[in-house]
């Protein structure tokens, strides 16, 4: 099969990028190398298609694959009444770093909130083109984030240390 032309270059030298935001979305190097697959493939498929710069549309197709992918799959968690013993001895994760604390808040905000916070945060993109990855307006862009940093600030374990305020 032959190659759309500039699809091997794209591919070498934005994947590390695109690899970084879809680990910021899954927050799993399996599931972001899977997604980020998924994207090129579909890319691929669009090459001829896609004018200017592909890297925004193949960023929109990783925070697509990745919202859709979500809703598809069965997490397997079951909830449960009774909370399981905890064994004594000393409590070897009291002992979790900012990052951490802040992983883990992230993790708790929709799945638009915290697109819109790794795009303009980790990402450092301009509201207008996260508008555009999401396929919203940039008042929407500007209104999740705005209620994202908001629940962030609520976050008991990120409060103690100031990170926020």
């Amino acid at each position: 099969m032959i190659t759309p032309e500039g699809f091997d270059e794209f591919v070498a030298t934005r994947s590390p990028r695109l690899l970084r935001t879809a680990f910021l979305l899954t927050r799993d190097w399996a599931a972001a190398e899977d997604l980020l697959q998924t994207a090129l493939a579909r890319a691929w498929e669009a090459w001829r298609r896609i004018e200017g710069d592909p890297e925004p549309y193949v960023r929109r197709i990783i925070v697509n694959a990745y919202a859709s992918s979500w809703r598809r799959r069965w997490r397997g968690e079951v909830p449960t009444a009774d909370l399981p013993e905890v064994a004594a001895g000393p409590d070897r994760y009291l002992a979790l770093d900012d990052r951490d604390r802040l992983w883990r808040a992230l993790g708790q905000l929709p799945r638009r909130q915290r697109a819109v916070l790794v795009l303009r945060y980790f990402e450092d993109l301009p509201d207008a083109e996260i508008g555009e990855v999401l396929g919203c307006s940039v008042g929407t862009v500007k209104s999740q984030a705005s209620r994202a940093v908001a629940k962030l600030r609520l976050d008991e374990t990120l409060a103690p240390e100031g990170m926020l305020q």
